[in-house]
């Protein structure tokens, strides 16, 4: 079903969403912030840029030639990489990183300089994620690139899916990998008929060629370039280069996956005639969960993204927030009697994944 002919109930507990956004917008207000990043979020921008640069500058000029040496600067640079995704170039993407526009249009580029496209990633994961989240078929986060993972009961069922309990976690670390190889540019093309491009205010040529040209230069700054004057050994390099992309693909996958994929979520799909059974807020709580709630170091480097029921109820608000907000979301959810899914812990979230990898493969 294409994306425009599915509607939600916008009669259904409209009021939970109307009372919610007066609480948090009088949260702000009486706490005297901004729903834009602070100080901290600067920091953390530098802070992550860094983990990506700095390493990259060694291996380019610091005459590190041992094969250790070079893979730990490598997986330093994932570690980076996974940071400015999760931290900046997502916020960015949301304009929610500063109400310049401008800067968050810079930043929201970044992605494009660790094998993404911020074109892509704005349909992808703005458009069609976070408006129908779960929802089979429009839902490009629980699709599977060349049917080998089964993420929704609605999809066809195969006989080696009972085994992706365990090859999933393998073929996440590809993740960012197909990025820059295969999946953006049949994505952008599967955009075009689907006419989501037109949503960019570009022709598809324009939008095509930019995403040719920041493939093409992004490979030659982090791939062709170390080979030519790192002075490491050319297979030391790729191994590095490899190694740097499935960590970063591991950990990205690791964070978005047990956020919706798990079995207390749920799958909901629209009538014949395109309508959803609740609205666009209730829908997120019912497909959306969160987890490790007071792990501050670990929110810290996933950008808040364990929050992602506050995230996907409020994206537009920079995730340093969204701890201040989660006992408001949490309090007007039970008043409402509607759902709010939380794990205590990531690993109890990733065993929770795991556990509907393996009922969606049976």
């Amino acid at each position: 079903m294409d994306h425009q002919s599915v509607r939600f109930n916008i009669r259904a507990q409209r009021d939970f969403i109307t009372v919610l956004r007066k609480r948090v917008q009088e949260y702000f207000e009486q706490n005297k912030i901004s729903r834009y990043g602070n100080w901290k979020m600067v920091v953390k921008t530098i802070f992550m840029i860094a983990l990506y640069l700095v390493p990259f500058s060694v291996i380019l000029f610091g005459n590190v030639t041992a094969w250790w040496g070079n893979l730990i600067l490598w997986l330093l640079m994932g570690l980076g990489m996974s940071g400015i995704g999760l931290s900046i170039m997502h916020d960015a993407n949301h304009d929610a990183y500063s109400r310049n526009k401008y800067v968050n249009k810079f930043l929201g580029y970044i992605i494009n300089l660790v094998g993404g496209s911020s074109i892509n990633w704005r349909l992808q994961h703005n458009v069609l994620h976070h408006t129908f989240t779960n929802v089979s078929g429009l839902d490009e986060d629980i699709r599977s690139p060349g049917g080998i993972m089964r993420f929704s009961p609605h999809e066809e069922k195969k006989k080696f899916y009972r085994f992706q309990f365990i090859y999933a976690w393998f073929l996440y670390g590809l993740m960012t990998i197909s990025w820059f190889t295969t999946k953006d540019y049949a994505q952008m093309i599967r955009y075009r008929k689907k006419g989501l491009t037109k949503l960019m205010k570009r022709p598809f040529p324009v939008l095509f060629t930019r995403m040719v040209a920041a493939k093409i230069v992004y490979m030659f700054l982090f791939l062709a370039l170390p080979l030519w004057i790192a002075p490491a050994s050319w297979w030391i390099t790729l191994i590095g280069f490899t190694a740097m992309h499935y960590l970063s693909g591991l950990i990205l996958a690791m964070i978005f996956q047990p956020a919706h994929v798990v079995p207390e979520t749920v799958y909901p799909m629209p009538d014949d005639s395109g309508n959803m059974e609740n609205n666009w807020a209730v829908h997120q709580l019912l497909t959306t969960t969160n987890f490790a709630p007071k792990s501050k170091v670990f929110s810290w480097f996933v950008g808040g993204l364990n929050y992602q029921i506050e995230h996907h109820l409020f994206p537009n608000i920079c995730h340093v927030h969204y701890k201040g907000i989660s006992e408001i979301v949490k309090k007007t959810a039970k008043e409402f009697n509607l759902p709010y899914h939380s794990q205590p812990t990531f690993a109890a979230a990733l065993i929770n994944h795991g556990r509907l990898l393996y009922r969606l493969g049976r």
